[in-house]
C-alpha cells in the first residue's frame, strides 16, 4: 500500500494548498520499570506513511510538492537488542518519501524548512510539548527578519482535513478492513464452539485471541469484552474473570487489528447453547433494531437515520415487554429508553476503533458516501429494578456488525458470525 500512501500525501498537500504541515507519530509508553507497552504508531501518521517505527516526524511541504521523514538513525548495536530499524535512507527508499533524515537534525532543519513560507499546519493543541517545540522553530525564523524573511503567520490544524480523508477508505484499505472482519467473525464463532457452564470468561477469551494471532493479527483492536450474565450490563467490562453459569447469557465484543485498521463485532449467546423464553423475547427486539439500523444505511442517507430506525424499534421492544409504559413518541421525547439503551447505533471504523470523522457539518447530519464503514451495534442492558419483571434482570445484550457504504446499498461484511437465535442455536448444538 505504500504507493498508496504517497498518494494521500499527495492529495493532503493539494487540500493544504500551501505552507508546511507536521505529523509526529505516537511516543512510546512506558509500561513499568523498563518494560513498554506493545508499540503502535499515532493512526493519522499511518495513514500518510505506513511507517511504523517510533521516533519518527513527517513533514508536508505543499509549497514545493515533497515529502520529509525524520527518523532514527541505522543503529547496528541497538538492532542486536531491538530490531530491524530502516534509517533515514532505507526509509526514503522503501516508503517512497522525498528526503529523509536523522530525527536529531529535526529541530536544525525545521527553521530553513520554514523560511518565507505563510501556513504552517500540526495537530495544533494535541501535545503540549511538541506545541512548544513548533514555538521554537517559529522563534527562529521570526529571528531573520532582518534578512527579509518572513514567518508562517497562519496556522491551522492539520487532523481536521485528515480526518475528512479517512473517512472514506480506497480500495487498498477496505481489502485490509474484510480481512480483519473475517477474522474477528471467526474468532466469534470458536468462542461459541468454546463456551460451556463452569468455564471461565477468560477461557473464552483465550480462544479469541488465539485465532487472532493465528491469523496474523498480533493484538486486538481493543480490550476485548467477554461478560457473562450481569457482566453483560456493564457496557465497558473488560474484567473477563467470571465463572460462565448455566443459564446466563454471554456478550462478547470483540475484534482484531490487522495491518491497523479495526475489526469490531459483538455476539450474545446463551452459555448452555438454550435461550430461555425471557432471553429470546429481548434479544429478537435488539436483533430486529440492528436489522431495521442496517436497511437504513445507503449512499446519500443521513448519519442519523440508523439510529432513528434502530430506537423506534427498541422502544417499541420495551414498551411491549413491559419494560416502559407510555406511548412510543412520550418515551422518545423524554428519553426514558436510556434506562435500557444508554449508548448510539454505532460509530465510523478504521485506524481507529472509533473512528474520526464529524457526523455533522455546519450543524446538520452528514450523508453517507460509499467507501465509509461503520458500525450498528444496538443493545439492551435490563439491570435489576422495582419496576423491571423479575424474568429479565441482568440480561444484557449488543448485536453488532461492520457496514461497509457501497455504491447501491451496504455490505454487511462480517455476517459470518451468526445472530439469527435459530443459527447461534444450532451451532452450539454441534459443539
Amino acid at each position: 500500500m505504500y504507493q498508496s500512501h504517497a498518494e494521500r500525501r499527495a492529495r493532503l498537500m493539494r487540500t493544504l494548498g500551501a505552507g508546511v504541515a507536521v505529523l509526529p507519530t505516537a511516543p512510546e509508553v512506558r509500561r513499568n520499570a523498563d518494560t513498554h507497552y506493545p508499540y503502535r504508531g499515532d493512526s493519522h501518521f499511518l495513514y500518510l506513511t505506513g511507517f511504523t517505527e517510533p521516533d519518527a516526524v513527517l513533514v508536508l511541504d505543499a509549497d514545493q510538492g515533497r515529502s520529509i521523514l525524520f527518523c532514527r538513525e541505522k543503529n547496528l548495536e541497538r538492532e542486536i537488542w531491538d530490531g530491524f530499524r530502516h534509517g533515514p535512507d532505507g526509509a526514503r527508499e522503501a516508503f517512497g518519501f522525498d528526503e529523509a533524515y536523522p530525527l536529531a537534525e529535526l529541530d536544525s532543519r525545521m527553521p530553513d524548512i520554514l523560511s518565507g513560507r505563510s501556513q504552517l499546519a500540526w495537530p495544533l493543541g494535541r501535545d503540549a510539548a511538541f506545541d512548544a517545540r513548533v514555538a521554537g522553530w517559529l522563534d527562529a525564523v521570526r529571528a531573520r527578519f532582518r534578512l527579509g524573511i518572513d514567518a508562517p503567520d497562519r496556522f491551522a490544524d492539520l487532523l481536521a482535513p485528515m480526518d475528512e480523508m479517512r473517512m472514506v477508505k480506497d480500495e487498498g484499505e477496505i481489502e485490509i478492513m474484510r480481512r480483519a472482519g473475517r477474522i474477528s467473525a471467526e474468532a466469534h464463532v470458536l468462542a461459541m464452539q468454546a463456551t460451556r457452564p463452569g468455564g471461565y470468561e477468560y477461557q473464552v477469551e483465550a480462544e479469541i485471541l488465539r485465532h487472532f494471532i493465528h491469523n496474523g493479527a498480533r493484538f486486538p483492536s481493543y480490550e476485548s469484552i467477554v461478560a457473562g450474565g450481569a457482566n453483560a450490563c456493564v457496557l465497558h467490562y473488560v474484567g473477563n474473570s467470571a465463572r460462565l453459569a448455566d443459564g446466563d447469557l454471554l456478550l462478547i465484543d470483540a475484534g482484531c487489528e490487522l495491518g491497523g485498521y479495526a475489526g469490531d463485532i459483538t455476539r450474545t449467546f446463551p452459555v448452555n447453547g438454550r435461550f430461555s423464553g425471557p432471553q429470546r423475547d429481548v434479544y429478537e427486539v435488539v436483533l430486529a433494531a440492528e436489522l431495521a439500523a442496517i436497511d437504513a444505511i445507503r449512499p446519500g442517507a443521513l448519519w442519523n437515520a440508523a439510529g432513528d430506525a434502530a430506537l423506534r424499534v427498541l422502544v417499541r421492544g420495551m414498551l411491549d415487554l413491559k419494560l416502559l409504559s407510555g406511548s412510543e413518541d412520550g418515551v422518545i421525547e423524554s428519553q426514558d429508553y436510556r434506562r435500557f439503551y444508554m449508548h448510539g447505533i454505532g460509530h465510523m471504523l478504521g485506524l481507529d476503533v472509533h473512528d474520526v470523522g464529524r457526523r455533522k457539518v455546519d450543524g446538520q447530519w452528514r450523508a453517507l458516501r460509499p467507501g465509509m464503514v461503520t458500525t450498528v451495534e444496538p443493545g439492551l442492558y435490563i439491570r435489576p429494578d422495582d419496576t423491571v419483571p423479575a424474568a429479565f434482570h441482568n440480561i444484557g445484550i449488543r448485536v453488532e456488525d461492520d457496514v461497509l457504504v457501497t455504491e447501491d446499498g451496504c455490505d454487511v461484511y462480517t455476517s459470518a458470525a451468526p445472530k439469527r437465535i435459530e443459527d447461534i442455536e444450532a451451532l452450539m448444538a454441534a459443539r
